[in-house]
């Protein structure tokens, strides 16, 4: 059967015979590693990523003390949330009560007494455990309401393709073609500096919700198959704030660090904004446009051009191609179009894997 894997407890104390003398008392039931200094201590939690249950931790160091490698453990996301007990002289009650205002859990007295020693770490193990399980309980919760909202969202993103007269495959086909697009932006210095590799999924999550505003648009001018007039152009122009509106209204009742929403508020707001600033809602030029809505723009048009609407019909691939390259620098990021060509057959086989019906 497997062995359940011990809790480690590190002892910071540059007095071999106090490290000696904790670690005996306390290696029966847990796995010991030891530091002789402040230095050492950090080197082996920041550096080689030691990551102890409990820190046993002495105040008087000669190089760096107590207070300082717990200062740092506080500014450091790895480690803010291990607790550190302080070994202290048995008269130092003004020490103690400096180190737990500075964020110790609790302190432990030369000389050491076997059983006070193994209860207190027993207790803040026992503590460290349980707010353990219940971080994995609330990010797990969290989760699964984050979860619950996307698939919302994304029902609500087929059903208004469907309300357009499009296939809900125009949902698939944006997600893929972003998809493409940002895996060949990756291969560049420039690009890869800015995608996050960690933000990458959420994104292209996100390319799915960019005209979830057009639920706010009336059938007569979101199914109109002319031209439209001025007046319900400047209708449609206002899916895109409608859009943000739905996003924010989710929002606010999950993290604000949620990048999917975070992307897909940018998406929907500004993915009809052009590089020149002619475009909509906000008028925005170049670099002050979001990465985000400058790949969905390109994204969006290309599916459009390809594939037949209640206004036009389909355009052949390669047309489409070259429509949009003639938009380098006036409508489109120039830099992003210069990837086209190397994505077009890729660009081509989504399409065909996924036609309108």
């Amino acid at each position: 059967m497997r062995q359940e894997a011990r809790d480690v407890i590190l002892i910071v104390d540059d007095i071999d015979v106090n490290r000696m003398i904790l670690a005996e008392m306390l290696k029966d039931d847990y796995d010991i590693f030891e530091a002789d200094s402040g230095t050492t201590a950090c080197r082996m939690l920041f550096d080689e990523q030691l990551s102890p249950t409990v820190v046993l931790l002495d105040i008087m160091m000669p190089d760096i003390d107590g207070f300082e490698v717990l200062d740092r453990m506080k500014n450091n996301n790895s480690t803010k949330n291990i607790p550190v007990l302080f070994i202290t002289a048995a008269d130092s009650d003004e020490t103690e009560s400096q180190g737990l205002k500075s964020g110790a859990a609790d302190y432990i007295t030369k000389p050491f007494n076997t059983d006070v020693v193994r209860a207190r770490v027993d207790n803040h193990i026992s503590l460290a455990r349980y707010r353990h399980r219940l971080e994995q309980l609330v990010a797990k919760k969290a989760a699964e309401v984050t979860r619950t909202y996307e698939q919302t969202l994304e029902i609500l993103a087929t059903i208004i393709e469907y309300r357009n007269l499009e296939s809900g495959a125009h949902i698939r086909r944006t997600t893929l073609l972003t998809e493409c697009i940002i895996a060949k932006m990756l291969e560049s210095e420039k690009f890869r500096d800015v995608l996050l590799a960690e933000n990458v999924l959420s994104l292209i999550k996100a390319s799915a919700l960019h005209d979830i505003g057009k639920i706010g648009i009336s059938d007569g001018v979101l199914l109109k198959p002319g031209k439209l007039s001025a007046d319900e152009f400047d209708i449609i122009k206002t899916h895109t704030s409608i859009g943000s509106q739905i996003i924010d209204s989710i929002s606010a009742s999950l993290p604000d660090n949620d990048m999917y929403l975070k992307y897909a508020k940018e998406i929907c707001h500004f993915h009809h904004e052009r590089w020149d600033g002619k475009g909509y809602p906000n008028g925005l030029k170049g670099e002050d446009i979001p990465l985000s809505a400058r790949i969905i723009s390109i994204v969006d048009v290309y599916d459009a051009l390809v594939n037949p609407r209640c206004y036009k019909a389909a355009y052949p691939y390669d047309v489409s191609i070259e429509i949009i390259t003639e938009g380098s620098g006036t409508q489109f990021d120039p830099e992003i179009i210069a990837l086209l060509p190397q994505v077009s057959e890729m660009f081509k086989g989504i399409e065909e894997s996924y036609l309108d019906k």
